[in-house]
């Protein structure tokens, strides 16, 4: 019998919602989630360069066609809170930490468009927060590729729009994040306790992932693994040492093949200058979002850096999203109660310093 990739019937993977769950058993926040600005789109529309995606140019023909087809499926669960709520109710969601579809961080912008396209998507997270304040908190963006606007902004989403954190992606047009011009907007994230929540822009050398939707499928959790070694090797993590930096998709490949970069730092000189413990310290400080898909690696992540170090996320409305979040932590049979509790939401609620009602188990 052939294999097809959707069998009669079946539940198409990635389509939200997923089974429902009723709301109560568990206090569930859903760190990774993301809305869509359409006055911030409409800043860039005519700049095919500041909207450039990693993840849409390296993407085949038939991958773009399917990526549109998705989009516009897709587009009422990113923009509208109504029809989001609706879904989180089935679903047995408490709280979204609401951030912005990556391809709106728009790095690629001259800095005064950048700061613009930010507010709009800052002050279009802050409008749904203030509807919703229950089911709501939000996670901004910054123009990174400008420090002291950024720096600005960060400010203004803390004081003013009550923001809990920020969204990063994994390179600012192709600068890596351990660039010295970036590390105030660390530092200032650390100092304010705000959450960093970093997710991938597509592989920016994508010339083998042309095909089969592997600029995603291969590309994100590459792009992240990239990344948290620049964070490491570059030194950003041993100057903000509080830094709460949560990484998608289960912190891409590093997680489960750390013991190489402690093995290169012992055996290699240039691989050292900038840390003052052994790699593998640095990572073990990092928080994890459980979109893993299999609960072997789920059981990993929690065995490797602690079950208080992992955190639903969803990738909502995404195709690539975990759909029942829920009924994958539950039925982790490794997993207790306790550990359950926090990775449902507890560790959320302690990130983004959110009160746990007593009420839940």
């Amino acid at each position: 019998m052939l294999f097809t990739c959707l069998p009669p019937g079946a539940r198409i993977p990635g389509r939200f919602p997923g089974p429902a769950h009723a709301r109560g058993k568990w206090f569930t926040i859903d760190i990774h989630c993301h809305v869509r600005s359409d006055k911030a789109a409409a800043l860039v529309e005519n700049d095919p360069e500041v909207s450039r995606w990693y993840l849409e140019t390296a993407a085949s023909e038939r991958s773009q066609a399917i990526n549109r087809q998705n989009g516009e499926r897709t587009r009422e669960q990113g923009s509208s809170p109504e029809q989001r709520i609706a879904d989180m109710d089935l679903m047995g969601i408490d709280i979204q930490a609401i951030s912005p579809a990556p391809r709106q961080t728009y790095y690629g912008a001259d800095p005064d468009k950048g700061l613009a396209a930010a507010r709009a998507t800052n002050d279009f997270i802050a409008e749904i927060c203030g509807r919703y304040p229950d089911r709501f908190v939000g996670l901004g963006t910054v123009p990174l590729q400008a420090s002291e606007l950024a720096l600005a902004e960060l400010d203004r989403l803390h004081k003013s729009l009550g923001f809990r954190g920020i969204e990063i992606l994994t390179h600012v047009a192709g600068e890596e994040l351990s660039a010295e011009r970036f590390r105030p907007v660390f530092a200032r994230c650390e100092e304010l306790g705000l959450v960093v929540f970093m997710h991938p822009d597509g592989f920016t050398e994508p010339r083998r992932l042309h095909e089969h939707y592997f600029a995603n499928v291969i590309g994100n959790p590459l792009d992240t693994t990239v990344a948290v070694h620049h964070l490491i090797f570059g030194g950003v993590l041993h100057a903000c040492p509080n830094l709460k930096l949560v990484l998608a998709h289960g912190g891409g490949y590093l997680p489960a093949y750390s013991g190489r970069i402690d093995h290169a730092a012992a055996a290699r000189p240039d691989t050292c200058e900038h840390l003052r413990h052994m790699p593998t310290t640095y990572l073990k400080r990092l928080y994890f979002d459980a979109l893993v898909y299999t609960h072997h690696q789920l059981h990993h992540l929690v065995e490797e850096y602690g079950a208080d170090h992992v955190l639903i996320g969803t990738d909502y409305p995404a195709d690539m999203g975990e759909t029942d979040p829920i009924g994958f932590v539950e039925s982790a049979p490794a997993l207790d109660d306790a550990e359950r509790r926090a990775i449902l939401g507890g560790n959320a609620a302690r990130l983004l310093n959110l009160e746990m009602p007593a009420r839940r188990s």
